[in-house]
């Protein structure tokens, strides 16, 4: 299970590493948008610091001032779930997928969270969701596999972690030892 914890926090960590530009509002914009970017910037550097805490009540004023901010919630999610509030993280999570439903990163990272809170059965429609919308995604693949695992699918985790390590996924081959794959 170190593992299931090490690549569910990878997989929330990538929310740390999105350019605030990839969802960031155009030029022209209203001024409630632009005080929300500034906003989601200044939780940025708190995010960067480690304080994620401190991160999320700027996120929330954020989301007062811009509610389809999806930078907002993304940011926000990944301070949950590195505060441990996972139920949080989901509900963030779900309001990107409504704004964005092709965003399949949104789609592993609540899988991930969801395979934290031990519902398995949720997180696996997440992650065949977002191999639906990116096949190759070896993440979605190695975290369906830890869910297949919640759910006491042993073989069926194997071949998740076997596809995983084929596209890419460095840790796949410890997960496979460690799990005693064939």
């Amino acid at each position: 299970m170190k593992f299931q914890i090490t690549l569910a926090c990878f997989a929330l960590s990538l929310l740390f590493v999105l350019p605030l530009s990839g969802f960031a509002q155009k030029p022209g914009q209203p001024a409630g948008k632009e005080e929300a970017d500034a906003l989601v910037k200044k939780a940025q550097e708190k995010i960067g610091n480690g304080e994620y805490a401190a991160a999320i009540p700027i996120l929330n004023s954020a989301e007062e001032k811009d509610a389809k901010n999806l930078n907002v919630y993304l940011k926000r999610a990944f301070c949950y779930s590195q505060t441990g509030n996972y139920q949080g993280a989901i509900e963030d999570l779900t309001k990107v997928i409504n704004l964005k439903p092709d965003e399949e990163f949104a789609f592993v990272s609540r899988g991930s969270a969801k395979n934290k809170l031990k519902q398995f059965k949720e997180a696996m429609a997440d992650f065949d969701k977002a191999i639906q919308l990116k096949p190759d995604d070896y993440d979605a693949y190695n975290n369906r596999g830890w869910a297949k695992k919640g759910l006491g699918d042993e073989d069926g985790a194997c071949k998740d972690w076997h596809y995983s390590k084929k596209k890419g996924n460095s840790e796949a081959k410890i997960i496979l030892s460690n799990n005693r794959c064939k």
